[in-house]
This record gives C-alpha cells, sequence and structure tokens, in this order.
C-alpha cells in the first residue's frame, strides 16, 4: 500500500495547494484535515453514540473509545466524500449524502508519545452526524482500525471526558462538545 498523502490547510482548513505524506505530517506537525462522523441513536428519548474501540495497532491511542467513525481526508478529496469512505471502510455503512450533516469543525494540536514513539497531531477536524438505523451486530468492522464498536450514552461520555479524564476514552472534547450542541438544538 502506498503511503497517504495529504493537503496542507491553512488554519480554515482550505488547502494551500501543498501536499505532505502521513508519515512527515505527524512526525512534525503538519496543519491537514480529518473528518469525524458520529453515529447517533435516541434510546428511550436518551442520546446515545456509537463509539469505536481503537485497534492495539493504532499509531495514536490504541485501545481507547473514540468517534463513531474519523479518518485522514486525502490530497484532491472533499470532507463529505471523506466521510461516505470512512463510514464504509470502517463499519461497512454505505450512507448517501444527504444521510450525513456537516455540524462544524474544530481544531486538534497535541504531542504525545505512542508505542515509543513522538506523534504530532496538527489538524482541523471536519464533524458530521449520521442519525439511520444501526445494528450493530450487522456492521462489518475493518479489524486493522478498530477492535469493536458499542453504544454509549452521550452525556456519560461527556462527563467521562471532563478531568480528571477516563483512560478508556480518546474521543477529543471539542467533538464531544459539537454533538452535545448539536443535539440539544435540536430536540
Amino acid at each position: 500500500m502506498s503511503e497517504e498523502i495529504f493537503d496542507i490547510v491553512d488554519e480554515n482548513g482550505v488547502p494551500t495547494g501543498e501536499t505532505v505524506t502521513r508519515a512527515k505530517a505527524h512526525a512534525k506537525g503538519i496543519h491537514h484535515r480529518t473528518v469525524h462522523i458520529w453515529v447517533i441513536r435516541y434510546n428511550e428519548g436518551i442520546a446515545e453514540v456509537l463509539l469505536q474501540k481503537r485497534a492495539l495497532t493504532k499509531d495514536s491511542f490504541p485501545g481507547q473509545y473514540d468517534t463513531s467513525s474519523a479518518g485522514h481526508i486525502q490530497a484532491g478529496d472533499e470532507p463529505l466524500e471523506s466521510a461516505i469512505r470512512e463510514l464504509s471502510e470502517e463499519l461497512g455503512i454505505f450512507a448517501t449524502e444527504n444521510q450525513l450533516h456537516l455540524i462544524g469543525t474544530f481544531p486538534i494540536k497535541y504531542e504525545k508519545e505512542f508505542h515509543g514513539k513522538v506523534f504530532k497531531d496538527n489538524e482541523i477536524a471536519f464533524v458530521y452526524t449520521y442519525e439511520e438505523p444501526v445494528d450493530i451486530d450487522k456492521l462489518i468492522i475493518q479489524k486493522e482500525e478498530l477492535d469493536s464498536v458499542a453504544w454509549f450514552n452521550l452525556n456519560e461520555v461527556y462527563e467521562a471526558c471532563l478531568p480528571p479524564r477516563d483512560k478508556r476514552f480518546c474521543v477529543p472534547m471539542e467533538g464531544l462538545e459539537l454533538i452535545k450542541r448539536y443535539i440539544e438544538e435540536e430536540n
């Protein structure tokens, strides 16, 4: 498999015309784009989100619960087409453009060590919701990316991610805040 290539972007997520490899982007902290898709359902009126448990081989946050589906936007691709691709690849959900709703963006910037190697992240995340019915027993999960999926009460996940953070979760707080605000406005 050839190495992934990303568009280098400005602070608003607009491509600059330059590209970078995935390895270089994370070694040097070069600004690039990702998509985060939140699969949502309501169980007796309570908002629940599908979270994926990241594979132990992942280069960041192995074995922790994260956003339903997420991934990098490849050079030349648009956020929506990337969101559709990620849902399909990671979970076997074949969404249409009309089933995904952009609810905002947020920056992610950190430097941490995983597997004995420094990982620098500097990205702008485009956040989408998917609210169609999902039977997790029928999902086809991408074993290279994730170990499993489970439904969680959104408010409980939010509380668990407040300091001191529950180490089971690596869900970005900014993403949780976006999804909580979206659900509150919709209901």
